[in-house]
């Protein structure tokens, strides 16, 4: 049977506690090891990432309670020369990535009984909780900073969701948000804490891998707190493992150039994030100071050779603009993974063959 283990102490706990991490302070993850890959499992009469279900950790069908048919989003060519391919993962209920690890972490909550959960967020997971939750009957209360985009607010209100707008940055936010956990006891339905969200953000390579049959040579991940970055590279994990792929790609991972305490690490060679000045970024989405799975996260970066990049300022509402007039309106944050692309060509060279994530859309962002 699956369960948690403790990732810094190795205890383990069972699936089914409302605890939002082990007694010493350790972050949770899944002592779960999925089936080899094999595309006769993927339950191809489910219009959802849930047709992946039997390479999840999930607990029964609650799934069916919670779906909004998220997930099974096209991958389109960017231009006429096709060097670069774009998920359109902002064709989602709530029109973000989100709602990818929301699904999964909302079909666990129902799962084991939570009725009542709190959680912190820039914004889309927030949004992508709330909507959830509404859906299987759950109450919630969300923490945003204030910075996040009035409509993004708006959004997760229209659900029923209590949102609280938090003065300061999104790492104060999610102090306020977690002593309210401490002090009450609350369900904590974050999307960093939680490994369940992980399990739905990891279909997005699953997705990729049966709409082209293969995996693209490059694939960008933004980080913030990495709940994409970790999912992605589970799956690319587990098809490597299954034989299905035979090497991994290069991931290029990147972060805002005003909040890249992960980027800052790797090029001093340090084990955590590294101390930054975070200072106001159009790119709201990955402004995360201090992710609390940072080690985690420059772990992974070094066990694949992940190269980190930052997106320029200046360069984004370009980039978005850029995308716009081939018909693709996306946040700002999202605008972000194309201008660190760009960046990274010019670093690097030419970078064909490369998949970005549209994570999310932009009508949401317009502040």
């Amino acid at each position: 049977m699956t369960s948690y283990v403790c990732t810094k102490c190795g205890k383990t706990a069972p699936v089914t506690t409302h605890a939002p991490a082990c007694e010493c302070g350790g972050l949770f993850e899944l002592d779960f090891t999925p089936p080899k890959w094999d595309s006769s499992r993927i339950h191809k009469d489910t219009w959802s990432l849930f047709r992946y279900r039997d390479f999840m950790a999930l607990e029964g069908n609650a799934w069916e309670r919670v779906t909004m048919g998220e997930g099974m989003t096209p991958v389109i060519p960017f231009d006429q020369k096709g060097d670069v391919l774009f998920k359109m993962d902002y064709f989602m209920p709530t029109l973000s990535f989100k709602d990818r690890g929301a699904a999964a972490l909302v079909a666990h909550m129902t799962a084991i009984g939570v009725k009542k959960c709190v959680q912190d967020s820039s914004g889309n997971a927030g949004n992508a909780v709330a909507a959830y939750c509404a859906r299987a009957g759950i109450e919630c209360e969300i923490f945003v900073p204030e910075n996040t985009s009035p409509k993004k607010i708006a959004m997760i209100r229209a659900h029923g969701a209590k949102c609280n707008v938090v003065p300061g940055s999104r790492d104060h936010c999610a102090d306020v948000c977690r002593a309210k956990v401490r002090e009450e006891g609350a369900y904590y339905a974050n999307h960093v804490f939680n490994p369940y969200f992980y399990e739905g953000t990891k279909t997005y390579i699953y997705e990729v891998f049966e709409q082209l049959g293969r995996i693209p040579e490059n694939i960008v991940l933004p980080v913030g707190n990495g709940t994409l970055y970790i999912g992605a590279i589970k799956a690319l994990e587990h098809l490597l493992a299954s034989g299905a792929i035979d090497h991994f790609p290069q991931i290029i991972a990147l972060q805002s150039e005003l909040c890249n305490p992960l980027e800052l690490a790797m090029r001093q060679g340090l084990d955590a994030p590294a101390p930054c000045d975070v200072k106001p970024t159009i790119a709201e989405g990955i402004a995360i100071g201090i992710p609390a799975r940072g080690k985690e996260l420059l772990e992974l970066a070094r066990r694949h050779g992940i190269r980190f990049v930052t997106a320029p300022e200046d360069r984004i509402l370009e980039a978005r603009a850029e995308i716009a007039r081939r018909g693709i309106y996306c946040e700002h944050t999202t605008a972000a993974n194309y201008a660190a692309y760009l960046q990274y060509c010019r670093q690097y060279g030419p970078t064909p063959d490369t998949l970005i994530t549209m994570c999310g859309a932009g009508i949401k962002s317009d502040h």
